[in-house]
């Protein structure tokens, strides 16, 4: 499969050092914490940030690099950000009919491909509106109809769904599912959720640079950083394998299981956070991981509460009842034992 986009740039000033593909015909998810390197990414792609050395490709042809700029308008990039930024005295047809009109199609032309889009995200009957008549996902559809009617290359999705109402993303996210099939789709988001609704594979920013990556469901059953786990809702702690069991350091290890034997060397384990329990002292049960702990924070997550804890210099999360909290008596910097199952705990290698 080729790439579709490839970065190889660096920009000195957003600390970007960016080695990126993106294949012909795949939805990639991008995520990473704040200041990660996401908006400069799709910047890069849509060309309004030029690399300070290397290149940025679509399509085999060489848009940015130094010396070599091809201009915003001659990409053909969809873009859907947080607001549509429609043209507010245009009216919704003509918005979407923008598009097409400005790369040289006549006004009947673009007019009739701006009424099939609109169709085609459910609102032909409002092309005579104007924007400030829209609510905020129908104002969200008519973006994508106008990104859709240039027959985009490449679609770039910055957070669509951030400023939407939560009644409303489910129904957006469905029609992009449905629209953007086989269309290369590069999707920046912090929504869990987004990812596996709609994306093939998820790559991982941080400190401007590739962290890691994968296919949305390796991704997803076997996160191999801990941002990933925390994305998807594990707890991912760190060591080395040592006759099949994850050693920690401080003689505290963790069983569990393997899909392929375990060597020695760096490996992790994995499992979520309602497979932990928590008690003053160990109750020593079979099989299980008795790991002594510190309490760091307790916090409500309704319909439970997520105890953080310290274990041996890494944090864990626990989903207990509230009721469990309470008999706990559960505080900050209080000594405790997590408990979890070995065979609720996923052991991998690296």
């Amino acid at each position: 499969m080729t790439d579709a986009v490839r970065i190889d740039a660096t920009v000195a000033s957003r600390g970007l050092d960016l080695a990126v593909g993106i294949p012909e015909g795949v939805t990639v998810a991008v995520v990473g914490p704040n200041g990660a390197g996401k908006s400069s990414l799709v910047q890069l792609i849509a060309g309004s940030l030029a690399p300070d050395a290397g290149s940025v490709s679509l399509l085999g042809e060489t848009v940015s690099a130094p010396g070599r700029i091809v201009p915003v308008h001659r990409r053909r990039i969809g873009h859907l950000g947080q607001r549509a930024l429609l043209f507010p005295h245009l009216s919704v047809l003509d918005n979407v009919a923008f598009g097409p009109r400005s790369r040289g199609a006549t006004r009947a032309a673009a007019l009739e491909r701006a009424a099939r889009e609109l169709s085609g995200v459910g609102l032909a009957d409002l092309g005579s509106r104007r924007p400030s008549q829209l609510s905020g996902g129908q104002a969200q559809r008519v973006a994508l109809a106008r990104a859709l009617a240039i027959d985009p290359d490449v679609m770039l999705l910055d957070e669509p769904f951030a400023a939407l109402d939560a009644t409303v993303t489910p129904e957006l996210r469905r029609l992009l599912r449905v629209r953007l099939r086989g269309l290369t789709t590069v999707l920046v988001t912090h929504d869990f959720l987004d990812v596996v609704a709609l994306a093939d594979h998820v790559i991982e920013l941080h400190g401007g640079s590739l962290a890691g990556g994968g296919p949305v469901e390796n991704t997803v059953q076997r996160p191999a950083t801990e941002f990933l786990a925390h994305f998807v809702g594990l707890n991912l702690l760190r060591g080395r394998a040592h006759g099949g069991a994850l050693a920690l350091g401080g003689g505290i290890s963790v069983a569990g299981l393997a899909d392929e034997g375990l060597v020695d060397g760096e490996a992790r384990a994995v499992f979520p956070p309602t497979a932990v329990s928590v008690f003053r002292a160990a109750p020593h049960g079979s099989p299980r991981n008795e790991l002594p702990a510190v309490v760091e924070l307790v916090e409500d997550r309704w319909p439970v509460q997520r105890v953080t804890l310290a274990v041996a210099g890494q944090r864990m999360a626990a989903d207990l009842t509230p009721e469990a909290v309470r008999e706990l008596a559960l505080a900050p910097g209080e000594p405790v034992v997590a408990v979890l199952k070995a065979t609720q705990v996923a052991l991998y290698q690296g």
